[in-house]
């Protein structure tokens, strides 16, 4: 399980590294107007899955309870810049980053009725998010 819980943090990054840089369309929307915030981004999230594998294969109590905690940030910070706004509680900050660089990326979610819809390129980062959780937590829980 230690194996899996290293490996999901680095499948993570490698999954955002691809969608935010590799040109995909519809899967992603990679436009020069939105290089900024994606280098910004990167700057802020790509740390943490480094930081939570570390964490796990450090494997000491005090590193296994940082990641299970930088685990429950990522999946707070996924569930608040996508569902959150899915079911209604979106700002208009939220609603024109959507406009400008998802609305025109793959969805499997109806739209109708919502001003923001998980892509599937977010659905998969938050299926992962969960996973990652779940991994850690079973090795915190286990250690």
């Amino acid at each position: 399980m230690t194996t899996i819980a290293i490996a999901l943090p680095l499948l993570w990054l490698a999954w955002l590294a691809l969608t935010e840089w590799v040109p995909m369309f519809p899967l992603n929307d990679l436009r020069p107007g939105n290089l900024r915030p994606r280098l910004l981004a990167a700057a802020i999230n790509y740390p943490f899955p480094l930081f939570i594998a570390a964490g796990i294969a450090l494997h000491r109590p005090w590193s296994l309870i940082a990641a299970s905690a930088l685990c429950g940030l990522i999946l707070v910070g996924h569930l608040t810049s996508w569902w959150l706004p899915y079911f209604g509680l979106s700002s208009e900050a939220q609603r024109q980053v959507y406009e400008r660089d998802y609305a025109r990326t793959l969805k499997i979610l109806p739209a109708a009725g919502h001003a923001v819809v998980p892509d599937v390129q977010h659905l998969v980062v938050g299926l992962l998010s969960v996973t990652m959780l779940g991994t850690t937590l079973a090795v915190t829980l286990a250690a």
